[in-house]
């Protein structure tokens, strides 16, 4: 059987640009595989704030990505990509939780270059390439370990300058040199994170002969996928403060949501396979069955 690695893998070596769907819980997960999407991704932001209300800023810890990853991976057929933050502290911590990422069924991850703590008040920077090589090549052993594909993906985050909240400097020959070296420690592909559309093509051009590229968030000439994220998670909870607001004031929400139900929904959760799975069940042992399961 086809490993969730080796799928991913295949899909970037076949030339064709895809997207990699935001999926931030298992059922959204079903929804982008339902859709079409031929690759899933699971954001730290994303998960950190929809799953534990806690900001993406080095708190947040692998532990609790890879509970939500397992969660989303075992309930679709395509690969998932998640977002791996650094990967711990130590070269140690990352050998050790590359082999929970393949274990639990996740196809491969991106790791960062930043220092913790990050995206916060704390003006931070860069780890040096030695050490995000060593990050990488931490991650490539554990995969060697395991015997079991898996991708791995180096984020650069040079061009993510500290203006933005970023540990960058927005030196384009630094993050160059930087994506090659990932690239040379074993990275199979290169994200340039929170660096404007307009400033990629000369940092894809110089790098894409080595290197697959992708991007966060839209797509480019060049590149081999895009990771899509924040589109869900903010829909879904902007969504629920309206109508809770709504449910608040009012006693009641539109009736229009009032139903909890949409086309599909018993598709996505399965529904006639269990039921038909308990109906078998009951008509062997000898129970009573009724003709109407769910509402």
């Amino acid at each position: 059987m086809t490993t969730p690695g080796a799928k991913l893998r295949a899909l970037i070596e076949s030339g064709e640009h895809f997207i990699a769907a935001e999926a931030y819980s298992a059922l959204t997960g079903r929804i982008v595989q339902h859709v079409g999407f031929k690759a899933a991704y699971l954001g730290g932001h994303a998960c950190s704030a929809f799953h534990y209300a806690i900001p993406d800023n080095g708190i947040f810890s692998q532990v609790e990505q890879l509970d939500q990853c397992s969660r989303i991976a075992e309930v679709i057929d395509i690969p998932l990509v998640a977002d791996a933050d650094t990967l711990g502290e130590t070269v140690a911590d990352a050998y050790h939780f590359t082999r929970r990422y393949i274990r639990q069924g996740i196809a491969g991850y991106h790791v960062e270059d930043e220092v913790n703590p990050k995206h916060s008040k704390h003006l931070n920077s860069l780890c040096s390439i030695g050490d995000m090589q060593a990050r990488i090549d931490a991650g490539v052993r554990a995969r060697r370990d395991v015997g079991q594909d898996f991708v791995i993906i180096a984020r650069c985050d040079e061009m993510y300058d500290n203006q933005k909240g970023g540990g960058g400097t927005s030196n384009p020959d630094e993050a160059i040199k930087r994506a090659l070296a990932y690239a040379e420690a074993g990275a199979d592909a290169i994200v340039f994170a929170s660096c404007p559309p307009e400033a990629q093509p000369p940092l894809i051009k110089a790098v894409k002969d080595r290197v697959p590229v992708c991007t966060l968030g839209f797509n480019l000439p060049d590149t081999a996928f895009t990771l899509s994220t924040g589109w869900g998670w903010v829909t879904a909870a902007t969504n629920h403060l309206k109508y809770a607001k709504e449910l608040m004031e009012t006693g009641t929400v539109a009736s229009a949501y009032a139903s909890f139900a949409f086309p599909e929904k018993y598709d996505l959760i399965q529904q006639t396979f269990y039921d038909e799975l308990i109906r078998e069940w009951a008509e062997k042992t000898g129970r009573p069955t009724r003709e109407k399961g769910a509402p």
